[in-house]
């Protein structure tokens, strides 16, 4: 059964190729997600793109309390979703799946720069396009970089993954009786401040329509269930 979504983006943490404390980078993490991406790409027949971050490398929100540069500290954080998606590419190409990274930050020997009609170019020749660099300014996460990128290229669907099962009505890591909801609109996730994504992402997707899932990045091997139209994680639409 093919995807009843054409086009998708899935959003990734850094902390998906990190060891075991999601730090770092372990090669072999590469490998696992680009095998299980592959699949999902085939089975599905849609056209994927994906947004790396790069928490595992650093973080800039989490500069804490030293005297560092907010602006500083980010561009450091873009740079390191940059390793992560020549990372990714690398273990594409080694599967025989062709594949693109395309980053908001110009550093030509690397990446190729984005370029709204070269990318969308790329998903049409069915290569997978890796989103990297963030959106290339500071002070923005990469769930505004997935909104963005997902709009600017026609996706219907964004995925995000996260390290709970979906949205829930209050943090199921603190509270055992947390909710989880199996489908919510915008407006209600917004009314019951439930965080789904970071605000300016959020109404991005509001105002253009873009549908979000939202699920246990542990479950990535069966995100073809919600392309399919199964229920999966959570669905804000």
């Amino acid at each position: 059964m093919k995807s009843k979504y054409n086009r998708v983006l899935l959003k990734l943490s850094g902390e998906i190729f990190g060891k075991e404390d999601g730090k770092g980078v372990a090669l072999s993490k590469y490998m696992e997600v680009a095998k299980q991406l592959a699949k999902i790409k085939e089975e599905c027949g849609i056209d994927l793109a994906v947004v790396v971050g790069g928490g595992n490398i650093f973080r800039g929100r989490e500069i804490g309390e030293e005297n560092f540069d907010r602006v500083t500290a980010d561009q450091m954080g873009m740079i390191g979703t940059v390793i992560n998606g020549v990372g990714l590419q690398e273990s594409f190409e080694e599967l025989g799946v062709p594949s693109r990274v395309m980053t908001a930050i110009r550093m030509d020997a690397v990446a190729e720069p984005f370029f709204k009609k070269k990318a969308i170019h790329h998903l049409e020749k069915g290569r997978i396009v890796i989103f990297a660099g963030g959106t290339g300014s500071a002070f923005f996460t990469t769930d505004t970089t997935a909104a963005l990128r997902a709009c600017e290229t026609g996706c219907d669907l964004i995925m995000k993954a996260t390290n709970v099962d979906g949205v829930y009505d209050s943090d199921p890591r603190k509270n055992p009786e947390a909710k989880l909801y199996k489908n919510i609109s915008y407006k209600e996730a917004l009314g019951k401040d439930l965080n789904v994504m970071d605000s300016t992402a959020f109404a991005l997707c509001w105002e253009n329509k873009k549908p979000i899932v939202v699920f246990n990045i542990c479950n990535l091997g069966s995100v073809s269930k919600a392309l399919k139209g199964e229920e999966f994680g959570t669905l804000v639409s």
